[in-house]
């Protein structure tokens, strides 16, 4: 009889492979209390059972020279382009050197978390060499989360042709949740995530079509709607707008099987989840949450599911402050193929999530000892994954 665990009942008797009693068995990666007595939509949808990589890795730490990093995004020749939030954008090379800042760039509002947030680059980068990046506007006394593009000189020492291409209106007086990652998808358009800007007058726009606070837009490169957008010739609707019902949202990242569009998004105390996005869908911020305000107090009707609002693939309480996230290839580390690896800033790790079909089916907690606020990662052309910390840090997670 092969190796399992003999259970009677009655006359008959079964075989449990053990492999499967651990897998029910296995505790999460999750410790600490909930914030809440919510109860999950669904099984899995929290607290999932943690893995353990298996494969050999190094993890080296490149420069600790940063200015507090918020955004990176790998060039073709192994080097990075790094948003620094006080409005620097540098070059660094894999070896960890850095670039004088870049000029060009558009004056941030870098008060609380404001400041230069995510950029990306145009897919044909080697011969366009445009650069994409979402800042905190300023505006007379006012900011929005706006997105501007320029054209890194052959030199790599100026932007040229800056232009702000959209402003996520209304303008507002603040210094939260400006959302701010940008990405480029396979159908040429932009991807900005934005923020509902956290005050209490504010966050109802969330739900307001007629807002650009707290949704994913897509816009072209030149920041016109894009075309076949969800809400397009809809009365009182915004046609840039793809998704709504985001709070703020810092992580997006595109599904290498699927193509469908994920993100990460901040919940107030608890409740921070990992949604798949689909055009058009309502994701229930501020109607519907799995946290609770700072205070201790209920959200709204304290519900957590609606009908016509979308569930969390996943979701955490306590939070782990998740930020800018990478689906991985594989390449170097084939364990982690199509895995989801997101920044914490709070939880001061990177988080490995196995996803298979649509759902989250284990979690690990990486880099855990570095005690860093983990604020976004990418993977470079080598196939390594690179992480920047707001302490200033990159570092290259791959093969030994």
């Amino acid at each position: 009889m092969s190796k399992g665990i003999v259970t009677i009942l009655g006359s008959f008797m079964f075989m449990i492979p053990s492999a499967c009693l651990h897998a029910q068995q296995a505790p999460s990666v999750e410790t600490k209390k909930p914030n809440s007595a919510y109860t999950p939509a669904f099984k899995g949808q929290t607290r999932i059972a943690a893995v353990a990589t298996k494969s050999a890795y190094d993890t080296k730490v490149l420069t600790t020279s940063l200015e507090r990093p918020w955004g990176i995004a790998a060039l073709p020749d192994g080097r990075f382009l790094v948003t620094e939030k006080a409005g620097n954008i540098r070059i660094v090379s894999a070896n960890g050197d850095i670039s004088e800042p870049v000029a060009g760039v558009p004056k941030v509002d870098d008060d609380g978390q404001g400041g230069l947030l995510g950029i990306c680059i145009d897919p044909a980068f080697a011969k366009t060499r445009m650069v994409y990046w979402a800042f905190s506007e300023p505006v007379g006394e006012e900011n929005v989360t706006s997105v501007a593009k320029g054209k890194l000189s052959a030199d790599g020492k100026r932007l040229e042709g800056v232009t702000v291409i959209y402003q996520a209106k209304p303008f507002h007086n603040g210094d939260l949740h400006f959302g701010g990652r940008v990405l480029i998808g396979k159908d040429g358009n932009l991807y900005l995530s934005t923020g509902e800007r956290s005050d209490m007058k504010t966050r109802p726009q969330a739900q307001d079509l007629n807002s650009g606070l707290g949704k994913i837009i897509r816009i072209t490169t030149d920041g016109k709607p894009a075309a076949n957008n969800p809400f397009a010739g809809k009365a009182g609707a915004r046609p840039e707008i793809y998704t709504y019902g985001h709070r703020n949202v810092q992580g997006i990242a595109f599904h290498p099987v699927t193509g469908e569009l994920w993100d990460s998004e901040f919940g107030p105390r608890g409740g921070d989840e990992i949604n798949r996005i689909v055009p058009g869908k309502n994701y229930g911020w501020p109607t519907i949450t799995y946290g609770i305000e700072y205070s201790g107090g209920k959200i709204g009707g304290a519900i957590q599911q609606k009908e016509g609002m979308e569930q969390p693939v996943y979701y955490w309480d306590p939070v782990i402050s998740p930020s800018g996230m990478t689906f991985y290839d594989g390449r170097q580390i084939a364990e982690w193929k199509n895995n989801l690896f997101v920044s914490s800033l709070s939880g001061m790790h990177i988080c490995r999530l196995v996803i298979e079909n649509n759902k989250v089916v284990g979690e690990e907690r990486l880099l855990v000892s570095e005690k860093q606020r983990f604020r976004d990662i990418t993977e470079g052309s080598d196939g390594a994954l690179y992480a920047v910390t707001d302490f200033g840090k990159l570092y290259r997670i791959g093969k030994k």
